[in-house]
């Protein structure tokens, strides 16, 4: 069994490990290293204010849908970026807070624009990749896979049932595996 992401984040095609590049046949390693996922977020900030909703999404439209950050990375890292003064929250309705790129976030950006642009730009690689193959079925295929087991197991399954559930998504893999 593969080790969950270390780094929260939600990967649509696999995951896991920490192998030679993003993508490629036999292995991932995460999206963004170190600091990256703070000066991508920096970078859309600069391009226009935005909710962390628009920023998940902003580079899930970059990536092609092959990549979504989880909110559980996102939030935190803007957090952190307003903590150090980078980012301010400008407005806010209800819960949701509109996150804008501050000087200091201006110079930080500026100093590290090299880094932040070769993370961009594999966000790019990515969703060119993604279009040079059609998964358009396949993407089709998992959504669904999805919405059945969250109604499946949202009824108060019991244990065998889980089991039951487990055994033919093993079987699945197993098939694609041999492919």
């Amino acid at each position: 069994m593969r080790d969950a992401p270390r780094d929260g984040l939600r990967r649509r095609h696999g995951g896991g490990g920490e192998r030679p590049e993003f993508g490629m046949r036999g292995g991932r390693r995460r999206m963004f290293e170190g600091g990256e996922l703070r000066l991508v977020l920096l970078a859309l900030l600069e391009e226009a204010p935005r909710h962390g909703y628009d920023l998940i999404r902003e580079i899930e439209t970059r990536t092609g849908g092959a990549y979504s950050p989880s909110p559980g990375i996102v939030y935190p890292t803007l957090t952190l970026l307003e903590e150090i003064s980078q980012v301010e929250a400008q407005a806010q309705e209800g819960a949701k807070r509109l996150y804008a790129i501050t000087p200091a976030g201006r110079e930080h950006l500026a100093a590290n624009r090299a880094e932040a642009d070769v993370a961009l730009a594999r966000l790019d690689q990515l969703r060119r990749r993604n279009e040079a193959v059609d998964t358009g079925p396949v993407v089709r295929a998992m959504t669904n896979l999805k919405t059945a087991l969250q109604q499946r197991l949202v009824e108060g399954t019991d244990k065998q049932v889980i089991f039951a559930v487990a055994d033919i998504i093993d079987e699945a893999a197993r098939k694609i595996e041999r492919l």
